[in-house]
C-alpha cells in the first residue's frame, strides 16, 4: 500500500477496498449512520466490507480500568481485519481506542504487538478518511442551514478529527457553522462515566445543551453517536418537561448529514 504523509499521520492513496468497523452504538442505536457511511464510501468507488464477527473496540473496559478485559475484547478485532485495507470507523472515540491504545495493550507480546501496530496504522476515523484519503468533494444540494458541531473528547484529542469535521462542513456551500461556547468541553457521556456518575454527567450535559442552544443552531452534528445520544437525550427530556413536542435541538451523525446534503434529500 502506498502512502502520502500530510502532518504526522501516514495516509494511503484512495483504496478500492476498506473495512467498516461500525461500533456498538452505531450498530445498536444509530444504524442509519452506519448505512450512510457505507453509501458515502461506495459513491467514491470504494468497496466496503463489514465483518459481522466484529464486536466492541474494548474502550468501555479500558477506560474503566480493566485492561485484561479490554485486551480480550481487542484480541477479537485483531483476528478479523486480515487484509491490508484501511479500517474506517464512524467514531473518533472508538477510532482513538484502536489507533492509540491497541499497541499499548499488547506491548508485552511481540507477535500480538506487531499485529496491533499493523491494525492501528490502518484505522481511520471517518471524517479523517474522507478528507485526507478520499479528498471528499461533493456539491451541497440542501437549503441554507445553520448548525453547531460537537466533537467528542477522544476524537478531538486522540484523532484530531475536529479539524476534519470542520473541513467537511465548511465544504458545504449552504451551511453556516456556529461555534458553541467552551467548544472543547465534554458532553458528559464518557462511555461508562455517564452510568457510574449520572448526576455529574447530567450536570455536564445540561451545560453543553445550553451552550449549543445559545448558538441558535437548527441542529447539532457530531461524528460520535455517544455524544449525540447524550446531548439530544438531555435536550429531549428538557423539551418534555417544558411541554414541547417539537425537538428544540435535533442531532445527526455527520455521515447522515453529509449524505442528505449531497443527495438533495436535505430538509
Amino acid at each position: 500500500m502506498s502512502f502520502a504523509t500530510p502532518g504526522s499521520r501516514r495516509y494511503p492513496v484512495k483504496p478500492t477496498d476498506v473495512y467498516l468497523f461500525a461500533t456498538c452504538l452505531v450498530d445498536q442505536f444509530e444504524p442509519q449512520a452506519g448505512l450512510d457511511t457505507v453509501r458515502l464510501l461506495e459513491r467514491e468507488g470504494i468497496r466496503v466490507h463489514y465483518l459481522e464477527q466484529q464486536t466492541c473496540c474494548g474502550q468501555p473496559a479500558h477506560s474503566s480500568g480493566f485492561p485484561d478485559e479490554a485486551r480480550a475484547v481487542a484480541l477479537q478485532q485483531l483476528k478479523l481485519f486480515t487484509q491490508p485495507w484501511p479500517v474506517v470507523v464512524p467514531s473518533g472515540s472508538c477510532g482513538g481506542m484502536m489507533h492509540q491504545h491497541y499497541p499499548k495493550l499488547f506491548a508485552d507480546d511481540p507477535v500480538l504487538h506487531a499485529q496491533a501496530v499493523d491494525l492501528a496504522e490502518r484505522v481511520f476515523e471517518l471524517t479523517e478518511f474522507l478528507v485526507h484519503v478520499v479528498n471528499f468533494s461533493q456539491p451541497d444540494l440542501g437549503p441554507a442551514s445553520t448548525i453547531a458541531l460537537h466533537t467528542s473528547c477522544h476524537a478531538r484529542r486522540e484523532m484530531g478529527s475536529h479539524e476534519t469535521s470542520v473541513a467537511l462542513l465548511a465544504s458545504m456551500a449552504q451551511i453556516k457553522v456556529v461555534e458553541q461556547a467552551r467548544i472543547e468541553e465534554c458532553c458528559g457521556f464518557g462511555g461508562t462515566f455517564a452510568m457510574r456518575y449520572p448526576d455529574i454527567s447530567q450536570a455536564i450535559v445540561t451545560d453543553k445543551v445550553a451552550a449549543l442552544r445559545a448558538t441558535g443552531a437548527e441542529r447539532v452534528v457530531s461524528a460520535d453517536c455517544g455524544c449525540l445520544l447524550n446531548i439530544t437525550g438531555r435536550a429531549a427530556k428538557q423539551d418534555e418537561l417544558a411541554g414541547q413536542s417539537v425537538p428544540s435541538l435535533p442531532g445527526e451523525h455527520i455521515a447522515s448529514f453529509l449524505w442528505r446534503r449531497t443527495t438533495g434529500d436535505a430538509v
